[in-house]
């Protein structure tokens, strides 16, 4: 059954278009991750499936129900945000309780959705304490527990992870994704963060200027990008792009090498100067210049390269990518 539906979905704000002709599907149980560069209108799209902006034209379905006229509150879906946006003068217990007090839901009911959510969230030791008193970690689990308890059809997360330092992003992604599986929830979380966007997803959805640029499952994405924008954005390092005249292929197009596939070769037919090197222990990034243009190889295990340094690549030629002079995607 499909959870969530947006069609022909446009968003203007007086003569700005923000989303154009937004066209997706989220299936009952997925995780699907709304990706992009900052202003591309991954957060507005959020927005009015939140019911928190409305649509310009265009129909947002929930449950196959037509949600445009709906108030956020009535339609079945929970928001975490990126601010955690908890009371401060209440401890964890009631803030994760207010919003089912408000709806009028029994002490009982109330007790045990605080009960299983605290459980599945590992808050059990912390319920009477305040947000002053948690960690950053321990605060956006009782934002995404605050959701849970009201049993939504839909799970929204806008940039969740954003104020966390980098432990902590990894240790909550990793606990959002194990949330997802135990709950089998249908989740739709923003992010600018190609990372979390390939590592939590079962669908991906790539946003540029307000338009959806490929829809896809994280590998299909990676192995077969559209055009070069997705090419570019989903990998880390991204892609490498130069014409491909420098290889000796057809100076019409351009040539796309992601940096694991490129290695160290005495013989190999890319001639570079190295400018920078980034030893990460188990992997070697490589920076360097082919005449005008910069490059970047990822080499597993460590190898002794040094700025200044000439080198050269190799690369496996069933692993390039071509696109036209617009971006698009064409061997």
């Amino acid at each position: 059954m499909t959870a969530l539906t947006l069609k022909n979905v446009n968003k203007s704000f007086g003569t700005v278009e923000v989303l154009k002709d937004i066209n997706i599907e989220v299936d009952e149980g997925e995780f699907v991750v709304f990706v992009g560069p900052s202003g591309c209108g991954k957060s507005t799209l959020l927005r009015v499936i939140a019911g928190l902006e409305d649509v310009t034209s265009g129909e947002v379905r929930i449950d196959g129900e037509i949600m445009n006229l709906t108030p956020p509150s009535k339609r079945g879906i929970a928001m975490v945000f990126q601010s955690y946006a908890l009371y401060p003068h209440l401890n964890v217990r009631k803030n994760m309780s207010l919003a089912l007090k408000q709806e009028g839901q029994s002490k009982k009911v109330i007790e045990e959705r605080v009960a299983k959510a605290s459980k599945l969230l590992n808050l059990e030791p912390y319920l009477d304490r305040y947000p002053s008193e948690l960690s950053g970690g321990q605060r956006q689990r009782v934002a995404i527990g605050r959701a849970i308890v009201r049993e939504p059809k839909l799970f929204l997360f806008d940039e969740p992870l954003s104020n966390l330092d980098a432990a902590l992003r990894m240790n909550t992604r990793l606990e959002i994704a194990n949330l997802h599986q135990q709950l089998d929830a249908s989740m739709i979380y923003v992010t600018h963060d190609q990372t979390e966007a390939m590592t939590l997803a079962d669908k991906i959805v790539v946003l540029r200027d307000g338009r959806v640029e490929q829809v896809g499952n994280p590998m299909e994405l990676y192995n077969n990008p559209a055009n070069q924008f997705v090419a570019g954005f989903l990998g880390s390092p991204s892609m490498n792009f130069f014409p491909a005249d420098l290889i000796g292929d057809n100076a019409e197009v351009t040539t796309g090498i992601r940096p694991e596939d490129l290695y160290l070769a005495d013989e190999g037919p890319i001639s570079a100067r190295v400018t920078h090197v980034e030893h990460l222990g188990g992997d070697t990034n490589v920076v360097a210049m082919m005449q005008d243009h910069q490059i970047t190889a990822r080499l597993f295990g460590q190898h002794k390269v040094a700025a200044g340094q000439p080198v050269r690549f190799g690369y496996n030629p069933d692993r390039t990518y071509s696109f036209d002079q617009k971006g698009a995607r064409v061997a």
